[in-house]
């Protein structure tokens, strides 16, 4: 599933489209079209229009064009082809398949090649102007006092708050077990009782585990990841993982030493 190493990693596949002129739009699927846009609206949009940035903001992939801003949005299952290449193969939880039938939109550039958005569940979304204002702040470049101004104030569970993408975008669901099984933070704690030292600590392991994981490939390969199954124990201290659904996600968590 697709978290913000893996968008960055679209990023920066997408930026072989910039300088590139759209020749042609393909909008095939009315669901995949939000903010009360249609097929029309965005061929008539784009068509023409040359790309010229691209930039992230949690999730939110973004394409600034000559026109107005592309947004593209990949739920779960969906994936960025440009000329045909792949930035990720395939992702976790989502299927080995690579079928072209599970494109939602595409981009046809001047001289030949493409952008397109393969999603199998269709989750996804594109945007024209994304209101990225609308996001909390990036996970990634947030600093220590931002990410306690995030925490203070709330008494839902910590895990669910950092996966609010309201008050802090790009964070899912492997990447905040990974980081609080790091932290030692039980994920059920209410945010708003984390104390400063604590936040310190949930700071520096979050910049320090979505650095790892960037080099290491993506959101799956954190160190808790081959355990996170019924019979998962943890890789500190070889106690059982506890299973539960905090913020409604499956969340694994270590009894033992996550307080």
């Amino acid at each position: 599933m697709p978290e913000i190493l893996e968008i960055e990693t679209y990023r920066r596949l997408a930026e072989l489209a910039v300088g590139r002129t759209i020749a042609g739009v393909s909008a095939p699927d009315a669901w995949f079209l939000k903010g009360g846009i249609d097929a029309g609206a965005v061929i008539d949009a784009f068509t023409g229009t040359t790309i010229e940035t691209t930039r992230r903001r949690g999730k939110l992939l973004m394409l600034d064009t000559s026109g107005p801003v592309l947004g593209l949005r990949f739920g779960m299952t969906g994936r960025l082809l440009v000329d045909g290449e792949a930035a990720i193969d395939s992702l976790e939880y989502s299927s080995d398949r690579n079928d072209p039938a599970w494109d939602r939109f595409g981009l046809d550039f001047v001289g030949g090649g493409g952008l397109v958005l393969r999603d199998p569940r269709r989750l996804g979304g594109v945007e024209i102007n994304p209101d990225d204002e609308a996001l909390g702040p990036d996970a990634w470049s947030i600093g220590a006092a931002g990410l306690r101004d995030v925490l203070a104030g709330s008494k839902a569970p910590l895990k669910a708050r950092l996966m609010d993408q309201k008050r802090l975008a790009g964070l899912g669901n492997l990447l905040t077990d990974e980081i609080l099984w790091r932290s030692a933070l039980d994920p059920v704690r209410p945010a708003n009782e984390v104390d400063a030292t604590e936040v310190k600590r949930l700071h520096r392991t979050m910049r320090r585990v979505l650095d790892q994981l960037d080099e290491r490939g993506g959101s799956h390969q954190g160190d808790l990841q081959d355990q996170r199954s019924r019979d998962g124990v943890c890789p500190r201290d070889g106690a059982p993982l506890e299973r539960r659904k905090v913020g409604g996600r499956t969340t694994y968590s270590c009894p033992q030493h996550q307080l």
